[in-house]
């Protein structure tokens, strides 16, 4: 299993205060630091498919979407949270110590574990509420990023599993995409209909199927930030 939120909180608030003292000092000199903003910083709680699983560096979700946000002159960093096999329990169960101060908002990316595993909808959506509900208690938006069941589970099941992400952004107030894999082709709904754009496993996209699911999922992003109070 891969863990991939290796950057320390420590040492993000240091470089955010070196901006915050280099806007300070340039105040003076450029009409345009009045429009400066605060750098925003946005937590990517997820499993595999955040953390970047079987890609090499740089080119997995969390690298590609900080590029891409920097080449759209946006000054904000995506922290990879992401931690393969991860389940939403186990999203739940770090959400606490990895909310720091610095975190303006949250991305949730969870559930493909609980499925792989047959888990009862009702033990995902328990463990994806408790994290919108604690994420509300911080105020902080957030970027939903659904799930769909696949059919061999029946259609109960995948009726159940479906609904929880709609049901409990709408709830919740959280921006909503309803599909990861939809991400990468609209029209998808489960990594076969994708076969192109994935790994040899079936599971995890390859670098050409991050980069199609960035450049969906980059303007929700800077919507996201636009959220932030």
């Amino acid at each position: 299993m891969m863990f991939s939120f290796i950057l320390s909180p420590v040492a993000y608030g240091a470089l955010r205060g070196l901006r915050n003292l280099t806007f300070t000092l340039a105040l003076p000199f450029s009409a345009a630091s009045v429009a400066y903003a605060e750098p925003v910083t946005v937590f990517a709680l997820g499993d595999s498919l955040t953390a970047g699983y079987g890609l090499p560096e740089g080119e997995g979700l969390v690298p590609q979407l900080n590029a891409w946000l920097d080449a759209q002159g946006a000054d904000v960093t995506v922290l990879n949270g992401g931690v393969s096999g991860d389940t939403s329990a186990g999203g739940l169960s770090r959400l606490a110590w990895s909310l720091t101060p610095e975190v303006d908002a949250l991305i949730v990316t969870l559930g493909g574990n609980d499925l792989l595993r047959g888990l009862q909808p009702s033990v995902t959506r328990s463990n994806i509420e408790a994290i919108l509900t604690e994420a509300q208690t911080r105020q902080l938006p957030v970027l939903l990023i659904g799930m769909a069941a696949p059919g061999n589970f029946g259609p109960e099941y995948k009726a159940a599993f479906d609904q929880l992400y709609p049901e409990l952004a709408a709830h919740y107030g959280a921006q909503l995409v309803d599909s990861y894999f939809g991400l990468i082709d609209p029209a998808a709904t489960d990594p076969g209909q994708i076969s192109q754009y994935m790994q040899a496993d079936g599971i995890h996209p390859n670098a050409d199927g991050v980069k199609r699911a960035v450049e969906a999922l980059g303007p929700q992003i800077l919507t996201l930030v636009d959220q932030i109070d």
